[in-house]
């Protein structure tokens, strides 16, 4: 044995054959004819050194998840077979065990893989659902503002989804990509009935605003003023013109309003400052027509209001802001005369006379008859009936003095 040389892993024979041990015994790894049997074992030794770091780094990988598994298996394979076939001096069985310890890691990886790619699947199947019935919501409804920018949002939120099996998903994309379709042309619809109202409302503002400068300087006041009222109202019935046109149209037509009515006001202020003095005639009449209150001589009363009426006729226009004062304050006095009159014919009225005269005679014949009855009851010592008839004939008495009172006041 003084021409070999062993160690624990190998030796060196004395042709200078280089073998490793294994628990399936002996085989040959390389010869190292250059040097000596301890440079054969160290060189032989340090090829082993190589392989099981990188084992080692292997393992490192696996066990950190830096691999999937499927690579995991191939990479564990091949160095199995490195480990099987290396010509290299060490404890090859210590690495083909820990390369065998790697598969209960790979196969745990690869069901928690599994388990996570089932999460993922059944996560993306429930929010592409969503995604499927929010976009046929937005195609059922007319949120024609936001809907599209809505719909680019979720189809790229679907394309960044984890794919289903195909059936699925197939079906899924095709409920979405209906939606979507069904949305585009209903939007395209509306816009261009949009488009087409907006083409008929500036003709029909041309044509407004037309009339509305032609308006702009009447002088007949009243009936202008109405027809810029009707104007208006089919201005906002027209609805919204294209907007590059509808703001230019609308200052035309304000214009035009702003001119007459401008005039109309300018004319009414001059006019009302021509009237003012009219308004101070009236108020001095006024005072007059106020001091024939109360009325104590009625005829007197009336022919002065005639007179004032007269005056107050010639007087003329007031302002405008000033009418409903003073034509209120004569009407009062014109009303309050008229009262006065009206009482007076309804207590001198010939057939209201004679009617009250007639029932004040029904009255005293019906008490005379009264009294009569009850003499005869009281000298028949009936009690009873006496009370009955007293109480009658004093209810009669008191309708007899309203009606003498009533007979008074016409004949007075």
């Amino acid at each position: 044995m003084s021409a070999q040389k062993q160690s624990e892993w190998g030796r060196v024979a004395e042709d200078g054959t280089v073998y490793v041990k294994t628990s399936a015994g002996e085989r040959a790894v390389g010869s190292y004819p250059a040097g000596t049997p301890e440079e054969a074992l160290a060189f032989f030794t340090e090829r082993f050194a190589a392989l099981e770091f990188e084992v080692g780094l292997l393992a490192q990988r696996i066990a950190a998840g830096k691999v999937s598994p499927e690579e995991a298996t191939t990479a564990v394979k091949a160095v199995r077979a490195q480990v099987a076939e290396a010509n290299a001096v060490g404890d090859l069985d210590a690495l083909t065990a820990k390369l065998d310890a790697l598969g209960p890691v790979i196969a745990a990886q690869r069901d928690a893989r599994r388990a996570e790619k089932a999460q993922r699947t059944a996560e993306s199947r429930e929010r592409k659902e969503q995604i499927v019935g929010e976009a046929e919501k937005l195609a059922a409804g007319t949120d024609w503002r936001n809907g599209a920018n809505r719909l680019r949002d979720l189809l790229e939120e679907w394309k960044a989804l984890p794919r289903l099996d195909k059936p699925t998903d197939d079906a899924l994309w095709r409920r979405f990509s209906t939606a979507r379709t069904t949305y585009t042309r209903h939007r395209k619809s509306h816009f261009a009935e949009q488009h087409e109202k907006r083409d008929a409302a500036k003709v029909v503002k041309e044509r407004l605003v037309k009339e509305a400068e032609a308006l702009a300087d009447s002088t007949e006041w009243g009936p202008t003023s109405g027809r810029f009222r009707d104007l208006m109202r089919d201005w906002k019935a027209a609805g919204p013109a294209p907007r590059d046109v509808d703001e230019k149209l609308w200052r035309r037509f304000r214009g035009a309003q702003d001119t007459f009515f401008g005039n109309r006001d300018a004319a009414n202020a001059a006019t009302d400052a021509e009237f003012a003095k009219n308004a101070e005639v009236k108020e001095a009449l006024l005072v007059e027509a106020e001091a024939l209150l109360p009325v104590t001589d009625l005829d007197a009363a009336k022919a002065a209001f005639r007179a004032l009426a007269e005056r107050w006729d010639d007087a003329g226009k007031v302002p405008r802001d000033r009418i409903k004062d003073l034509e209120g304050r004569m009407r009062k006095v014109e009303q309050a005369i008229r009262g006065v009159e009206e009482d007076q014919w309804r207590r001198s009225d010939p057939e209201k006379s004679a009617r009250a005269d007639d029932m004040v005679g029904k009255l005293q014949d019906a008490i005379d008859d009264l009294e009569a009855r009850l003499e005869k009851a009281r000298a028949a010592g009936h009690d009873k009936q006496v009370r009955e008839l007293e109480e009658n004939l004093e209810s009669r008495r008191a309708f007899l003095e309203a009606a003498r009172r009533a007979a008074e006041e016409f004949s007075g």
